[in-house]
């Protein structure tokens, strides 16, 4: 295995750093999974900002005050069809809501990395290959990249998305050659069946280290 690309450590955990990313539908979310059942801790930054905009959130104070009611739903957790909306059709309410979310979603990711230790994290971040910073926070990028036509046939079959709303997301994420440029390595994960897709995992978990980063850390793995 090569040598680990030397990364600071920006206040994260002191173990392995991981940093996975894919455009939406690609399967990231599903590669993630599979790499904590690995031993990894998996910190996801959709997840932070689901929880970060539920009813009573962090955030929905300062997002009242920056967007209105009408970005609130009935049960006062931020309506998040309805700010995608927004934010497609304007980038200055895409600059303000994400300078809402942005720094409490960075707090919450140190706080998590902080706490997992030595154990290997793998940072889920849709949006790495836009963020430069993230680049020098993780030791490897791991790309999970598949044919647009297979991300949006994905997405489409979510509850709330259609075609339309799924293009509109891929126009505004980095493209496809634009993350595999950044990538330490790259899962094709198109025509695959998820064994499949958990054995390229698997051998990846095992090159680098994941495995055994957590067996240095003390820690059992979780059944596989």
């Amino acid at each position: 295995m090569a040598a680990l690309r030397a990364a600071p450590e920006h206040g994260l955990s002191t173990g392995l750093r991981l940093g996975l990313t894919g455009g939406i539908g690609s399967g990231k979310s599903t590669v993630a999974q599979m790499l904590v059942r690995h031993g990894a801790v998996l910190i996801d930054s959709d997840a932070i900002a689901r929880t970060l905009t539920l009813a009573g959130g962090a955030a929905m104070s300062a997002l009242l005050a920056e967007f209105g009611p009408q970005a609130i739903a009935a049960d006062g957790s931020l309506d998040r069809g309805h700010m995608r909306q927004r934010a497609f059709a304007d980038a200055d309410v895409k600059r303000r809501l994400e300078a809402v979310l942005h720094p409490l979603i960075g707090s919450e990711t140190a706080r998590q990395a902080a706490a997992a230790g030595a154990a290997t994290c793998v940072f889920d971040v849709p949006l790495l290959a836009e963020s430069s910073h993230w680049r020098g926070r993780v030791h490897r990028v791991l790309v999970v990249d598949c044919l647009e036509a297979t991300q949006v046939a994905r997405v489409v079959l979510r509850p709330g998305w259609d075609e339309e709303g799924a293009r509109r997301v891929l126009a505004q994420q980095a493209g496809r050659s634009q993350r595999r440029a950044m990538a330490d390595a790259v899962i094709y994960n198109e025509g695959l069946s998820l064994a499949a897709l958990a054995v390229h995992v698997q051998a990846l978990a095992s090159a680098w280290g994941v495995c055994a980063n957590q067996a240095r850390d003390g820690r059992s793995l979780p059944a596989s």
